[in-house]
């Protein structure tokens, strides 16, 4: 494969993953946590990467690709260990008790935004939440822009 094609498929791959979560959270109602959220960025920065790609072939920009689906593999990794309960999740998004909001505070907090924890499984498939599918994906990705950086130089 050529160096443009496999970028377009680790970008391509980026997007599908996105459209797959906007689905999930619009058409399956499954609104995303802080986490699911963090994981998305990456893809975004990737899909731009690989757009810049198709019309610079700046050598560097692969490998920032490549460091891109890494960073989103690692946040679901790390999803996915909050998820099992392996390590605790950020404050804002996992179970523990609600300290330092008055009573009125808290009340809008609720009132104002679906509570959406980074410690429940909304869905899964062979025992896998979608925090762990977006990581071995992103992985798989990496390698991808990997093989694309080193046909570049």
């Amino acid at each position: 494969m050529t160096r443009t094609t496999l970028i377009l498929l680790a970008a391509g791959g980026s997007l599908a993953l996105m459209l797959g979560a906007l689905g999930f959270q619009y058409i399956g109602e499954m609104p995303p946590c802080k986490l699911c959220y963090w994981q998305r960025y990456p893809h975004v920065a990737a899909i731009g990467i690989g757009l810049v790609s198709t019309v610079m072939a700046w050598r560097v920009l692969p490998w920032l690709g490549a460091a891109a689906a890494l960073a989103t593999a690692g946040v679901g990794f790390y999803h996915t260990g909050v998820e099992r309960g392996w390590w605790q999740g950020p404050d804002t998004c996992t179970s523990g008790p609600v300290g330092g909001l008055s009573t009125d505070d808290l009340l809008n907090q609720i009132m104002n935004a679906p509570l959406v924890r980074c410690d429940e499984v909304p869905w899964e498939m062979f025992t896998l939440s979608m925090a762990s599918w977006n990581a071995i994906a992103s992985l798989v990705l990496a390698g991808i822009w990997v093989m694309a950086a080193r046909k570049a130089g």
